[in-house]
């Protein structure tokens, strides 16, 4: 692509750390496939989350908390996006 907004097929994931889209969606995918992607990101971050909860904080520096919980927000916010896509696929059929 060589124009500053993506094509009508890609929609970007939420960003917060740049200020243009880095990633994309392909929005024409598969919905088996958007959903596997999907699942995929919400399964790792519960079980990222399970162990982040039965372990032990004690000895951990605070930035520790910050970064824990940055990574599940990057991740489940990567499954809203998605679920978003297919959403609105399912709306349009």
């Amino acid at each position: 692509m060589t124009t500053n907004q993506p094509s009508s097929r890609f929609t970007p994931l939420t960003q917060t750390a740049t200020t243009h889209p880095v990633l994309l969606i392909d929005t024409q995918a598969p919905l088996p496939e958007l959903h596997a992607c999907a699942s995929e990101r919400l399964h790792a971050t519960l079980d990222y989350l399970t162990l982040v909860a039965c372990s032990s904080l004690r000895d951990s520096a605070a930035s520790d908390l910050n970064t824990i919980t940055n990574v599940a927000r990057i991740l489940v916010q990567d499954v809203a996006d998605v679920f978003g896509v297919i959403e609105r696929r399912g709306l349009e059929d």
